[in-house]
Parts: structure tokens; sequence; C-alpha cells
């Protein structure tokens, strides 16, 4: 087994996450508890993952699959935050103190989203800035950009047309004729798709299309153009998905 983090690095990654906040000595003890047995774990020659998403049912089902599939690798460590043991304290934020330590020690930062609400829309603020962007994979649930040329394959229009169909604000003939649209620029940049494919993918949709405010698209879209935004449809996209995470 690893030493015990550096306390220290240990005390700096604690700061930022609690702007500076003076400890009591059982606080203290507390998270000195969690890190000597959580992040020794992270200090071992295997690539460790750390995956991020909502814990609740039925999305911790795809937490599981990235998780799996992760742990199929040759030296390779992943694992859900939320297994992770608690931190004993009702005066602290004890959930940023436990994302701060573990993302800090993490090679890699894999984060799944299927809704603009929960835990999850905090941790997307903290992966996205410094210094956790750099390591960080998104794989957000029928997610697609604003623009045709974001059409570059058929799990792009299908999340396209996913959204469409789940629009309460078009009647039948208006998301026929969007999805008529969808063809059109998914065709122009050279995907061999149809209308009929299209709409046996919204039929066969097993859950409710997921839908993200302005601000989760941003995000989304700053992951995309860094090459780490990975959008998925169906639980066997995703699988495929995992695999572009170095």
């Amino acid at each position: 087994m690893p030493a015990p983090p550096d306390v220290a690095e240990l005390k700096s990654h604690i700061d930022e996450a609690l702007h500076g906040i003076e400890l009591e000595p059982e606080e203290t003890a507390a998270i000195l508890g969690f890190a000597n047995e959580e992040v020794p774990h992270l200090q071992t020659p295997e690539t460790s993952y750390l995956v991020l998403g909502s814990f609740r049912s039925p999305y911790i089902r795809r937490l599981r699959l990235i998780e799996n599939e992760l742990n199929k690798r040759i030296g390779s460590y992943a694992f859900v935050l939320g297994d992770l043991r608690e931190i004993d304290s009702e005066r602290l934020p004890v959930f940023r103190i436990r994302f701060y330590i573990i993302a800090s020690y993490a090679d890699a930062i894999a984060a799944v989203y299927e809704q603009d609400a929960g835990g999850e829309v905090t941790e997307l603020g903290k992966i996205s800035e410094t210094p956790f962007f750099e390591d960080t994979y998104v794989f957000p649930r029928d997610y697609a950009w604003m623009t045709d040329r974001r059409l570059e394959t058929k799990t792009d229009a299908f999340a396209a047309a996913n959204r469409i169909a789940g629009n309460a604000d078009l009647d039948d003939d208006g998301v026929q004729a969007e999805l008529e649209t969808v063809v059109e620029n998914a065709r122009s940049n050279g995907i061999a798709i149809s209308l009929d494919e299209i709409n046996d993918s919204i039929e066969q949709r097993d859950s409710d299309v997921a839908s993200y405010s302005w601000v989760h698209l941003n995000e989304f879209r700053l992951f995309e153009l860094h090459g780490r935004c990975f959008p998925w449809s169906e639980p066997a996209d995703l699988r495929s998905a995992v695999d572009r995470i170095p």
C-alpha cells in the first residue's frame, strides 16, 4: 500500500475546496481519515479514472457501464465518486471536500450527463475549470450543438432528432418538418441516413429525451471544441464512446 498523501499537498486541495476556512481539530481528523483511506488507491502505477454523474436510478446504470468498461483495461482503476466513504461533519460542505481531494489525485475524469438537474450540475461547473478541465471527458446524452456542421455521424443526427421530438413547442407536423431538415443536413455532410431511420430511432427510445439549459450546452460545447465531448443516445453508443478516453 502506498504511503498516505503528502499533508502539505493535501492541505492545498482542502484550502482550494473551502477557500481557506479554518478547521476544527475533529474536522481535520475526519478529512485526513478519508484521504488516508481513499487517496492511496490513486497513487499506484495504475491509471485511475474518476466517474461522475447521477447516483440515482436509472442514471447510475450508465455510471456503472463506464466504470466497468474502463476497468476492463489492463492497469486501470475506475471508480464512482458516490461509492467512496463519507466525511463525518455537520458543519462543512463535505461533498466539495471529497470532490476536490479525489479529483486532484485521479488521472482522468469521465462525467455522464442525462439531465440538467441534480448534483452533477455543480460537478460540471467544477470540471470545466482549472485544474480539472484538461483531464476531463464528458458524455452528454442526446447532445448536439446547434450548427449543421456538427451532424458528422449518425449518432449526431439521432441525438438532434430525439431533441426535436421532445420539443413540446412543436406539433406533429412541425416535428416532421424539422426531422426532414435533420436528414437533409446529415446527407449534405456525407451521412447515409433516411427519415425512416430517424423515426425508428425515436420510437425505440426507452426513456425521455435529455434536455439541457443553455448553460449546460455551452459547457458541453467547450469540451467539444477541445475534442473531449462524446455524445450518445443509447447505452451501446456510450459503451463505444468510452473507448475514446485515453
